[in-house]
């Protein structure tokens, strides 16, 4: 039976929190904790990520993040140590924010977990708590306590609902927040810590709170590949995704929110957390097949991307043609590029010969291509006019506001050729094509 909530019900002795990972979660967490008055302590094994932190150099984009580890710095709540041993020896609560990348055969991997948890035990503080951030599967509060092996700390799920780009927001205007646990009293322990947010506190057992996360981001991918199949229909049947979707969206049932056609999601999260909601799934004897029609539908939305690059070119095989790519992280707001799928097709367009030149706000210069393998094989550009001249085909791959300042004259005028996909519907199709260009978007009339 769940405990439903208001934040700000209770209040106890301030609490010392301490923080293992300081990736983008743990990071964020850190500093949004310690923007809400608690003393947080941040440890990493990287010890010049912890040297850099230390001076506010912030090592990822994300709005509004600098400044709120600057001013839990300058006002001494924020803190950052070497090793995860020296967050547990001090912390009466300790979040695990370490990776869980998925496993070759789509579970989340715990080997992070395991380690972190392995190196804490010994010098937790008696009655202090362990919290799961990181997204784990259902059962890994139960792996964590069999690691720590003490009897007298009380494991807890709080799973985050942080979107990149907009984490910092996220964190302190939460739609919930999720806690977890078998001893209820370290659960509101845990939920305590929110007390100064004005959102819903859901407090349940760990199996549901290690669910609410993996259901959410697998529902929130459904979305986007049922918009994009919808914008496959539409195309076919020359209809327009942006009138399908103001109508359908306008249905409070459904909403507008992920309902934007383009070449498919990827990020840290929802590949790794797709996969892994089929494997826990298939592990407890229950076949998914809705979320691996979820998960096709995205792989086939990649390359009906690569189509369009073709048909743009004329021709199957690319090889002679260069291809300008505006766009390399996977979603606005953020420098992330893991699983793209901006690369993901720009892979595929090199495989069948193209020549890339690609352009983003986040990534620039020779220096970048040669630091990150992401971008291996790429000619990265010094600006978006740099990223189109020349090319036979524009593809916009992310949705940049600074991209729309682009005048369809100066894209024409820059081009060698003259087709533009545009795999975001970033653009006004009919101005594009007032210009003397063609233009695909994603279930758009062409």
């Amino acid at each position: 039976m769940a405990d439903n909530m208001r934040s700000g019900s209770t209040r106890r002795a301030d609490q010392v929190v301490g923080v293992v990972g300081v990736g983008y979660v743990g990071l964020t967490t850190g500093a949004c904790l310690a923007s809400l008055g608690h003393r947080v302590v941040c440890g990493d094994v990287d010890v010049a990520k912890v040297e850099r932190l230390r001076r506010g150099e912030i090592p990822i984009v994300e709005a509004g993040l600098s400044e709120v580890v600057a001013e839990g710095l300058a006002s001494g709540r924020l803190e950052f140590v070497v090793g995860a041993a020296a967050v547990a020896s001090v912390a009466d609560v300790v979040f695990l924010c370490v990776p869980t990348p998925q496993g070759d055969d789509g579970s989340a991997d715990l080997s992070f977990i395991r380690a972190a948890s392995a190196e804490i035990g010994p010098v937790l503080r008696s009655g202090s708590v362990v919290v799961n951030k990181s997204t784990v599967p259902v059962g890994s509060t139960r792996v964590v306590e069999s690691v720590i092996q003490r009897s007298d700390v009380s494991v807890v799920s709080n799973p985050e609902f942080l979107r990149e780009g907009t984490a910092v927001r996220d964190f302190l205007e939460p739609d919930r927040v999720v806690v977890g646990s078998a001893d209820r009293a370290a659960a509101h322990r845990v939920a305590d810590l929110y007390r100064s947010l004005d959102t819903h506190v859901l407090v349940t057992d760990a199996a549901s709170a290690e669910t609410i996360k993996y259901a959410a981001n697998g529902f929130l991918a459904m979305k986007i590949s049922f918009v994009n199949a919808v914008a496959a229909m539409c195309e076919a049947v020359g209809a327009d995704v942006a009138d399908v979707v103001e109508g359908i969206g306008s249905d409070h049932r459904i909403g507008r929110e992920f309902l934007r056609p383009g070449p498919g999601w990827g990020g840290s999260c929802f590949p790794k957390d797709s996969h892994a909601l089929v494997h826990v799934a298939a592990s407890h004897g229950y076949d998914f097949s809705l979320m691996r029609g979820v998960i096709d539908v995205n792989t086939e939305q990649r390359e009906r991307m690569v189509r369009k690059v073709q048909v743009a070119a004329g021709r199957d095989d690319l090889s002679g043609v260069t291809v300008g790519v505006l766009g390399l992280t996977f979603k606005a707001g953020t420098d992330d590029l893991r699983d793209s799928p901006s690369l993901g097709v720009i892979g595929r367009l090199r495989a069948l010969g193209a020549t890339v030149r690609a352009f983003d706000p986040t990534t620039t210069g020779e220096l970048s291509a040669v630091q990150d393998p992401y971008l291996s094989g790429i000619e990265v550009c010094q600006s978006a006019e740099d990223a189109v001249r020349g090319v036979d085909v524009l593809v916009v791959a992310t949705e940049w506001p600074e991209f729309c300042g682009l005048e369809p004259s100066r894209i024409a005028e820059l081009m060698a050729g003259k087709s533009v996909v545009d795999m975001r519907n970033l653009f006004d199709p009919s101005s594009i094509r007032s210009s003397g260009l063609t233009y695909d978007g994603v279930g758009r009339p062409r």
